[in-house]
């Protein structure tokens, strides 16, 4: 099984994983509880701008239920909005007000909905350190992930705002 957390958008082979129930979602949950996937069932799993949404204090435990479910050599890809990137495009002077506003919502979320609120703001360093200790084996960072079409590939100011990485199990 591939698995798409978060995602809405079909693609043969892919099971779409959401914690709302929307048209293409094939199991409604919460990536809080992956309870219901067997050890070592899961083949991928990709999960663009999810890990965001994520209390702290629960990001480890996650990372961990993740790479329980992946099958040997299964593969994570992850994006997150990469504050890095953020901060220094949110601090220049060229950046307009409509451009500081969406890199304002990439930091706290949307806000849309009840789910649209961000917890976590992630980098590259807090990303591997956080990948490590939940036992991926390999992780590097990508320029796309190359699967959907998604927040991955989202641009503000003319520069990609994700951190985009494969971690292996």
């Amino acid at each position: 099984m591939k698995l798409h957390i978060g995602g809405e958008e079909t693609k043969e082979g892919w099971t779409i994983f959401n914690i709302q129930k929307k048209k293409h979602v094939d199991i409604v949950g919460s990536l809080e509880d992956l309870s219901q996937f067997s050890e070592n069932s899961i083949e991928q799993i990709y999960a663009s701008h999810v890990f965001e949404h994520v209390k702290i204090a629960n990001c480890l435990k996650i990372l961990k239920d993740i790479h329980r479910i992946l099958e040997k050599d299964g593969k994570l890809l992850i994006s997150v909005p990469d504050m890095d990137i953020i901060f220094r495009l949110f601090i220049n002077p060229k950046a307009t007000t409509n451009v500081k506003f969406l890199l304002m919502k990439m930091v706290f979320g949307g806000q849309v909905d009840n789910h649209d609120f961000h917890y976590f703001g992630w980098n590259y360093e807090f990303m591997v350190d956080f990948l490590a200790k939940a036992n991926f084996s390999k992780f590097k960072r990508v320029e796309s992930l190359e699967v959907f079409k998604d927040t991955s590939e989202l641009k503000a100011y003319g520069h990609k705002i994700s951190l985009n990485m494969i971690a292996v199990k």
